[in-house]
């Protein structure tokens, strides 16, 4: 039995428990500072807030004062914040992981350098490790997974990456299941560009449900057509920034493209595009979801301005991506939702 330290108690990192604790491992779950009150109903009802099924018998719970004795022994710490968290977990948590140990994070996203390069996240906390002479096996979780099937064991395909492949080994020995299966890739830029790409474009692939319930009525059918359209420019945009990223193997495009397909039928962005779809502007959309987190927003301003940059210098073409553009100025410039159709044909001999 191992000793499996959660820090973080948002939803996907509180999903993660289930697989752990159900491969017969100690599972301890550390709420951040701003997790407090869920930490207090996990306690009480053994229970997340959010999960309709309770946590397998035996995990244990902490708040984050409690930090440094929920990390005492760990074999594997599982960082669970969001986007808004990296800086918080590089200053608060890494420093405090003891040297050697496994760490496996479900944050996804990118930074945006000055010269338009795109960072993911695991370079980021690593330079701060290199910074702090500290050595941790840093991996990171990407890959189509919402955090609710997992808990109710849907069958799920993720793919774990990092530097060093025993590392991720010995993750994937810890965490696979029955339902939660695990592809290994060394290949960090390739996989965390490809599942925090997904994030702004699923947003733009729900622009469309959104403006058919405008043009139709919100209880209207699906229109399958225009989703599909979309979902398939968002796609090549995708490997075109993938292969900007020099990350454009065959295997990082399917697995943001699956994490593009579960994003598309669920969830936060979901909830955004459908409201910007339906007219309202970036301000009244972020309004009507007040309180929920919205990384797809963040992502997709953070790669819009990388792609422009590299395109003042000619090493892009903003007309290769008329979608992401769109969906940035949406974002950032509070335009109205207007897609492009006809910029997403092409010819070719």
């Amino acid at each position: 039995m191992a000793v499996i330290t959660i820090v973080g108690s948002g939803m996907m990192g509180s999903a993660l428990a289930f697989p752990a604790r159900e491969n017969g491992h100690e599972v301890r779950l550390v709420g951040t500072h701003l997790d407090r009150e869920i930490i207090d109903a996990c306690i009480k009802t053994g229970r997340h807030p959010k999960f309709t099924r309770d946590f397998p018998q035996g995990l244990s719970f902490f708040q984050i004062e409690q930090l440094d004795q929920a990390l005492k022994g760990a074999d594997l710490v599982i960082g669970g914040v969001s986007s808004f968290g990296v800086q918080w977990f590089a200053d608060t948590v890494l420093p405090k992981i003891p040297d050697g140990t496994d760490v496996l994070t479900v944050t996804k996203g990118l930074l945006d350098e000055p010269d338009g390069s795109l960072k993911p996240y695991p370079y980021y906390w690593q330079e701060r490790l290199d910074a702090l002479g500290k050595r941790l096996n840093l991996c990171a979780v990407g890959g189509p997974c919402t955090s609710y099937e997992l808990v109710a064991h849907d069958q799920t395909e993720v793919c774990f990456c990092g530097r060093d492949m025993e590392a991720l080994r010995r993750a994937k020995a810890l965490m696979a299941t029955s339902y939660y299966h695990i592809s290994l890739s060394t290949d960090i830029v390739g996989i965390e560009s490809a599942v925090a790409l997904k994030n702004g474009y699923a947003l733009g692939v729900a622009l469309t449900v959104g403006l058919n319930q405008k043009e139709r009525g919100l209880d209207s059918e699906l229109h399958f057509n225009s989703q599909a359209a979309v979902f398939y420019q968002a796609v090549r945009e995708m490997d075109k920034l993938l292969k900007l990223q020099g990350a454009g193997q065959p295997e990082n495009l399917a697995v943001g493209a699956g994490d593009l397909y579960v994003t598309v039928y669920g969830g936060r962005t979901r909830q955004v595009g459908v409201l910007l779809g339906r007219g309202l502007d970036i301000d009244e959309a972020k309004a009507e979801l007040n309180g929920v987190t919205l990384e797809s927003l963040v992502v997709a301003e953070r790669v819009a301005r990388a792609v422009r940059k590299k395109a003042q210098r000619g090493e892009a073409d903003l007309n290769d991506y008329p979608l992401l553009m769109h969906v940035d100025d949406i974002v950032t410039g509070h335009a109205a939702v207007d897609i492009p159709w006809e910029r997403f044909t092409f010819e070719r001999q």
